[in-house]
């Protein structure tokens, strides 16, 4: 059945809004040439862009020529605004950007354990509120959070999570309730795989799992080029993954004895400890960052090698359950853990890996590092917005 002149219209506008985001400013010419469409339907779907608000010339080429073919159009970013929210156990980081996705203003804010719920909900939306401010946003289109735990895959909700901290999901609510503004909430690892899918080590992979090695351990699936969240929004648990190497198992309470006990923060910095390896992390930096960064950049110290190779025997553990049962074919290792570790980490992964699974699987370290979590959000953030303003 052939579209109406409406429906048609509706995916040329879309088709133009597309490459306009992806390649920058362009002529008409180069539209036709894009979109494939006639001279004079490009210059129908110009200026229907242009009345709506979304497109606006903003300069010529270079051509001697002048007229409508030497003008330059591009998408309005300001038109809106989004802003993303990386809520950590004790931080929240914030960036507010335009309509593309270009950051206008950031902040980072430490909240301690022993701060109330409620006063950390209001440093969190105060933080927000200043940081949108700062980038001349009056209005906020979108809001995309990523915080560990459980979301409902039905609900969109951040789910009561034991060890977590009650603010987290307070301040979903609480911004639902302040913002006039879309806000959506997704588990933090899950932003990270579609960071890395659409702008780092995963470009271009249909099918992968993410391993994500920070304070904690988390795994985020993608199949088919879907997000596989689970019947409740647990796939990707895998600190709960029981494996040998611990004295003992994890509990619906907590994941201490699972996978985390191996491949968390703190059992990655025991380990280092036994080896003699010792690093300084940086600010908001898991203290494992920084002790596996020394050791990748000690490549003749036998103890840090030592480390590596037992590092990696562990990590594997992991991967082989993941390939076992989702035989993904590639595995992303993310996170500030995952990236320090780099080429070496994951070679040494991939090589363990091998020797433990009859499933070919390619190891590669993530090249977002810990700002996946933030740029995911914001991905979210800038789709949502682009859906509904780009639709017909």
């Amino acid at each position: 059945m052939a579209a109406s002149p409406r429906t048609a219209r509706a995916i040329n506008d879309r088709l133009a809004l597309r490459f306009l985001q992806q390649e920058g400013p362009l002529t008409a010419g180069q539209l036709k040439t894009l979109t494939g469409l006639s001279r004079p339907s490009v210059a129908d779907l110009v200026e229907r862009l242009q009345g709506s608000g979304l497109v606006r010339v903003v300069g010529e080429t270079g051509d001697r020529r002048r007229g409508p073919n030497a003008r330059l159009y591009g998408i309005v970013a300001d038109r809106a605004h989004l802003a993303a929210l990386d809520v950590r156990t004790h931080s929240v980081s914030v960036v507010v950007a335009d309509l593309l996705g270009a950051t206008l203003a950031e902040a980072v804010l430490p909240i301690g354990s022993d701060t109330a719920t409620e006063a950390a909900v209001e440093q969190a939306a105060a933080l927000l509120e200043r940081t949108a401010e700062k980038a001349g946003a009056v209005r906020l289109h979108s809001v995309g959070i990523g915080a560990p735990g459980l979301v409902d895959p039905v609900a969109g909700e951040l789910r009561v999570t034991t060890g977590l901290p009650a603010w987290h999901r307070r301040l979903v609510a609480a911004l639902h309730e302040r913002l006039p503004a879309t806000v959506l909430v997704e588990n933090e690892t899950n932003l990270a795989a579609l960071a890395e899918q659409r702008l780092g080590a995963a470009r271009g992979q249909d099918t992968f799992v993410l391993l994500w090695l920070g304070h904690g351990v988390g795994a985020a699936v993608i199949l088919d080029g879907k997000l596989r969240r689970g019947a409740s929004g647990g796939a990707g648990e895998i600190g709960f993954l029981p494996v040998p190497g611990t004295s003992q198992l994890p509990s619906a309470l907590g994941c201490d004895g699972g996978f985390h006990t191996l491949a968390g923060s703190a059992g990655i910095a025991e380990l280092a400890g036994e080896y003699g390896i010792s690093a300084v992390a940086a600010a908001q930096e898991p203290p494992a960052a920084a002790l596996v960064r020394a050791a990748v950049d000690a490549p003749g110290d036998s103890s840090a090698a030592a480390f590596l190779r037992v590092l990696a025997d562990r990590l594997a553990i992991g991967a082989a359950a993941v390939s076992a049962v989702l035989d993904p074919g590639w595995i992303v290792l993310a996170g500030e853990v995952g990236h320090a570790g780099g080429a070496a980490l994951a070679a040494r992964v991939e090589e363990r890996l091998a020797a433990m699974s009859p499933l070919r699987t390619e190891v590669r370290a993530g090249a977002l590092g810990g700002t996946a979590v933030l740029r995911g959000a914001l991905l979210t953030a800038r789709d949502a917005a682009q859906d509904d303003l780009f639709a017909p």
